[in-house]
């Protein structure tokens, strides 16, 4: 039981540690090098490792066959976001592309 806290109490601080640098950058206005921490492979690799550690070679190929499928709906939340972004500001821009994002991955999820 303490031995799973511990395990989950890393993870935590972990990612906590790639929000928060892609974070600090990011509110200084360095964008790129913001998306370059938040979307470092070692967040992936750390993923990776975890869910090899858990449960195998079989659930870290499904996880990496399911990332590959939902990357390109990925792309099209974040263009949803860059383009209404300077038309509707911040919240609708983020919910939008939420919730398009949402919509065609729970499709394609629910339908596989």
């Amino acid at each position: 039981m303490i031995g799973e806290i511990i395990k989950y109490a890393v993870y935590f601080i972990l990612g906590g540690s790639i929000v928060t640098i892609a974070t600090y950058f990011g509110s200084e206005k360095q964008g790129l090098l913001a998306a370059f921490f938040a979307m470092f492979p070692f967040a992936t690799v750390f993923t990776l490792f975890t869910i090899y550690y858990a449960a195998g070679l079989d659930a870290v190929s499904s996880y990496t066959t399911g990332l590959l499928i939902l990357t390109p709906v990925w792309i099209l939340y974040l263009i949803c976001v860059l383009y209404l972004l300077p038309k509707y500001g911040f919240w609708v821009s983020i919910g939008l592309g939420v919730a398009i994002y949402l919509a065609i991955a729970l499709f394609i999820v629910l339908r596989s």
